[in-house]
């Protein structure tokens, strides 16, 4: 099992989960985060009060896969929040040692099983 981290513009979140839930993954956590990396500082005025931007709106994605689904997971990742512009974001991927089920607190064999979709992305 691996654990894919993707940091994303929050406006291409929506397109990203579709393109996910295209290839049969459907099992993810998402958290708003801000952080800094290519993208320039912004400056403006709100108020009369200067202020600088420093840290940037993202949002990460956390899926844990199994290892024959990484290369089409990231690449899905990839289609769907590319800009090509600095601030795209960046994905990490790790390996899993165990998965458990909190629900039956037995170890989550469940991960390697592509289930069908239901629901709107």
């Amino acid at each position: 099992m691996k654990k894919i981290e993707a940091i994303l513009r929050p406006q291409k979140l929506h397109d990203t989960i579709k393109a996910l839930h295209a290839i049969g993954v459907t099992a993810f956590t998402v958290n708003q985060v801000v952080g800094r990396g290519l993208q320039k500082e912004r400056s403006g005025i709100y108020r009369g009060q200067n202020y600088n931007v420093s840290l940037h709106p993202k949002v990460k994605m956390e899926i844990v896969i199994s290892d024959f689904m990484v290369e089409r997971t990231v690449q899905a990742i990839v289609s769907a929040a590319q800009t090509g512009e600095a601030g795209d974001g960046k994905i990490f991927i790790s390996s899993v040692e165990q998965a458990y089920n909190i629900r039956t607190g037995r170890i989550d064999e469940t991960i390697d099983e592509l289930r069908p979709l239901t629901g709107e992305a």
